[in-house]
């Protein structure tokens, strides 16, 4: 780790300035298939040597198949892996998706708790296009709402480590999701569900269409669903940010509607400002009713999968994928405060000041101009053409991918967008009145409105070639070996508005950023069976990309099994992240974050009001690569053929990690400053020695540590039971340890947080399914529990927990009737017993309504009917 005093300089300068894999395994099977052999179903993620059973796997894998996802009963594919025990803190959705989100619209999972960034998506064993706008201003994911449930054949969830396999990401595990190919026939599937408070609705209809023959298959997929809205305020208490009547904190914004006024150089508030609202010289107004717990979206794709043989030797193969996604974003009227500049003439006819001589707007919201309101919409286009084949033993594959991910955010002059040059010039004409909490004519609010466009792109080109089979006889049979080589071209750019960029639209965060690289990779991988019980995982591979350097990371694992029923398997790898687009190439970019200016506040009780701040990014070209290093032990058992049992100890560093300037040590170091170029400040009042916080400059450095270590559990029973069959999995997930190490407030030395059972960070999560089926009929449910876990107080300081946050559990239920002619009917209900989330009292920033918005799902009970018709 770097000295602190090179991080502490470090810090200043910042805030100045698997390509091939299920080929390889689709090649053998079509090899297989043509010469009239059966191979059983291979477990393909985390190896590029195919492997019979997950029992004879050296990585944990989590196989989730199309049947188990039908009686999950989700209609998109975020709302099945967020129950997955191992996904973590970083996974996020479009539930809670508001107009200060960066990414609306999309959804991305974590493993481990490691951050979407630390997670690798793919898409037949491929990686695919980036979204093209960032979450949390840089963190680059997958949009997995690009890919529709009705298209995946099956999920398959690598538990450990994988940069020697797949490359950058590839730090917390591995999700590749398979998609359905080789069918025949056509199947309409058509669902539609609602919850029990607050009419949020959900339509879904698929339909999967298959014809083929000797020498290939074409397989064409089409899905589309469709949500309604669901306000924060259906689900009662959660509307408000006041939470102070059930022990909460009182996160009301002091941007209010009436507001304040600086009027002879004094803060003074509104006269009209209600009772209930005021705070000192402060006005405070509940912007919670406005916010969104699910947003409205629309989605449509269409897939087409094909595959044609010229010979036994040799196969063309494609994949097209087109997918266009609409959905919208709110958020409260506009925000206004001293950084807008605006004043009012002591002659305006609405003016409450008798002797005024001069009239600032302090804290103010333009409430009459309605909500902030995006309408969000995204077209994903991916391309996969290759050739496989097989020469004497050897199997080879060559592809080419084309992806490209382009996004617009729009709101036009009826969705609350004000200019602060526009409502000047209406306030100069006595036209809008800001005072008195005043509703101003339409004709008014629409000229002080206009219409804003924010444009997304990432593009991606990929090639790749690889080859595997049987290197060489050993006494214990033959070893087997994998190569190949991968090139990669990326590019992202997020251009906003120009109208954020000249400072003429206030309280909405922006992004500007613009990147592009290229790299190239090269593997290998070795299967040596050293005794017919023990067999030998080497795997290498070297990364160069054109902007931070290269890379080479290998992967060693061991795999004993003494008894056919009996295996033991430990691994051991190093990883790497490469440095985000958007980290590397990010123009000047805006995020709020709700805080208390306690330097303000001493100065000036007018500033003891919590409310949002921006913070404003550059990005940072001499970002280095994130390093990381894992090791897996783990058992898997079946003592009878009805029953499987797995027990894996994981652990991950991550150092070099990239972060954030502390926002702790920021404002410590800086905001009590009124000349700081870091902490932005406008002019004092008289008699003040501070003025109004404004901004905080900030950027991102090399500087994070963590490490993260935990137990898996996992069982499968299968048995005959009243005249059906009993299917029953327990899922268990046990974080053991989550140390981060962070510069402490002052910047003067490094300290260790421990997080496993602190806010976001629950010790236990799992998840128990059963399923009974008999002749016609179907029976599943599954109990879905997240731990407890201390709360924050309101603050971002992890050293103020003092209460706890009550674990929570759902029951998922389902019925299905398959007695009609090709026909299955199935009725269900999501959290069965409409269990509420826990009351928290939150972080004071993001978590603002009484609960823990990446750990709870708020939505209540949610009943849903499913008919699928096969031909």
């Amino acid at each position: 780790m770097k000295s602190d005093q090179t991080l502490i300089r470090a810090i200043r300068l910042a805030v100045s300035g698997a390509i091939g894999l299920s080929a390889a395994v689709v090649g053998q099977v079509a090899s297989a298939q043509q010469s009239g052999e059966q191979m059983e179903e291979v477990t393909v993620t985390g190896s590029r040597i195919a492997r019979p059973s997950d029992l004879e796997a050296i990585s944990p894998v989590v196989s989730i198949d199309s049947g188990e996802i039908a009686k999950a009963g989700y209609a998109n594919l975020q709302q099945l892996l967020v129950k997955l025990p191992t996904a973590g803190n970083g996974t996020f959705s479009t539930r809670g998706n508001n107009q200060d989100s960066t990414a609306n619209g999309t959804a991305a999972i974590s493993l481990r708790g490691l951050g979407a960034d630390a997670t690798l998506v793919l898409v037949n064993g491929r990686r695919v296009t980036i979204s093209s706008f960032a979450e949390g201003v840089t963190t680059n994911f997958v949009d997995i709402n690009s890919i529709p449930v009705s298209a995946i054949e099956r999920i398959e969830v690598l538990k450990d480590g994988a940069s020697a396999v797949y490359g950058s990401d590839a730090v917390a595990g591995v999700v590749n999701i398979i998609l359905r190919d080789d069918f025949e026939g056509l199947e309409l599937t058509g669902s539609y569900g609602s919850t029990t408070e607050g009419d949020h609705g959900e339509t879904t209809v698929s339909a999967l269409w298959g014809t083929g023959g000797d020498n290939g298959n074409v397989t064409l997929i089409l899905d589309y669903f469709k949500n309604d809205t669901l306000y924060n305020k259906d689900r009662g208490s959660l509307g408000s940010a006041n939470q102070s009547s059930r022990g909460g904190v009182d996160s009301r914004s002091s941007r209010g509607f009436p507001g304040r006024f600086v009027v002879n150089g004094s803060t003074r508030i509104d006269p009209a400002c209600p009772p209930e609202s005021v705070a000192g010289q402060t006005c405070v107004y509940d912007y919670g009713p406005w916010n969104l717990l699910t947003p409205e979206a629309e989605r449509v794709g269409l897939m087409l999968l094909g595959s044609y043989a010229f010979g036994p030797d040799l196969e063309l193969f494609t994949e097209i994928g087109v997918q266009h996604n609409r959905s919208i974003a709110q958020g409260a009227p506009t925000p206004l405060d001293e950084s807008a500049g605006l004043t009012v003439p002591v002659t305006h006819p609405g003016n409450p000041y008798v002797g005024a001589t001069s009239i600032r707007v302090g804290r103010f919201r333009t409430v009459d101009a309605g909500a902030r309101q995006w309408d969000i919409q995204s077209d994903n286009l991916r391309l996969v053409l290759g050739l496989r084949g097989a020469i004497n033993d050897w199997d080879w594959e060559v592809s080419a991918q084309r992806g490209r991910s382009e996004s617009d955010q729009n709101g036009d002059r009826s969705q609350g967008w004000v200019r602060t040059d526009f409502l000047q010039q209406e306030i100069n004409a006595g036209r809008y009145s800001p005072f008195g909490g005043t509703y101003n004519s339409p004709d008014v609010i629409n000229a002080i409105t206009t219409s804003l466009v924010r444009q997304g792109k990432a593009d991606l080109t990929a090639y790749d070639a690889t080859v595997w089979g049987d290197l060489f006889d050993m006494p214990a049979g033959a070893a087997r070996m994998a190569a190949g080589v991968e090139y990669r071209d990326e590019s992202i750019s997020d251009v906003p508005d120009d109208q954020f960029q000249r400072g003429l639209i206030f309280g909405t965060e922006s992004v500007s950023a613009s990147g592009s690289r290229d790299s190239w990779s090269a593997y290998v991988e070795f299967a040596l069976p050293l005794l017919e019980s023990l067999e030998l995982q080497l795997a290498g591979r070297y990364d160069d990309y054109s902007d931070f350097g290269d890379t080479t990371n290998p992967k060693l694992g061991l795999r004993w099994q003494p008894l056919d029923s009996l295996a033991f398997r430990a691994s051991w790898g190093t990883g790497f992240r490469a440095p985000s687009l958007a980290q590397v190439g990010l123009g000047p970019s805006q995020e709020s974050r709700f805080f208390l200016d306690t330097y303000g506040c001493a100065d000036n009780t007018a500033y003891c009001a919590t409310t949002d701040y921006n913070l404003v990014f550059a990005g940072n070209p001499n970002l280095e690569a994130e390093e990381s290093e894992s090791w897996n032990f783990g058992v898997g058992w079946e003592p009878t053929a009805s029953l499987t049992l797995s027990l894996d100890y994981w652990d991950i560093k991550q150092e070099n990690k990239i972060d954030e300037a502390p926002f702790d040590y920021l404002y410590t170091t800086f905001c009590n400053d009124q000349q700081s170029d870091i902490c932005i400040r406008g002019t004092p009042l008289p008699g003040d020695t501070l003025g109004p916080l404004l901004r905080i400059n900030t950027g991102f450095i090399n500087i994070g540590e963590q490490s993260v270590s935990g137990v898996d559990l996992a069982a499968d029973y299968a048995s005959d039971l009243a005249g059906g069959t009993l299917s029953v999995g327990l899922f268990y997930s046990y974080l053991l340890s989550f140390e981060r190490v962070e510069l402490n407030d002052t910047g003067s030395e490094f300290i260790t947080r421990e997080l496993a059972g602190k806010y976001e960070y629950p010790e236990h999560r799992w998840t128990l399914t059963g399923d009974w089926t008999s002749g016609d009929w179907g029976f599943y449910a599954a109990l879905n529990y997240v731990g407890e876990f201390e709360d924050l107080g309101g603050t971002l300081d992890y050293d103020a927990d003092w209460r706890t946050v009550s674990d929570f559990m759902t029951l998922n239920l389902q019925l299905r009737y398959s007695g009609f002619r090709n026909t299955q009917i199935s009725l269900g209900i999501d959290n069965a017993l409409d269990e509420k989330p826990p009351f928290a009292i939150g972080d004071g920033d993001t978590d603002l309504y009484g609960y823990v918005s990446s750990q709870h799902d708020p939505r209540g009970a949610y009943v849903y009917g499913k008919v699928t018709y096969t031909f």
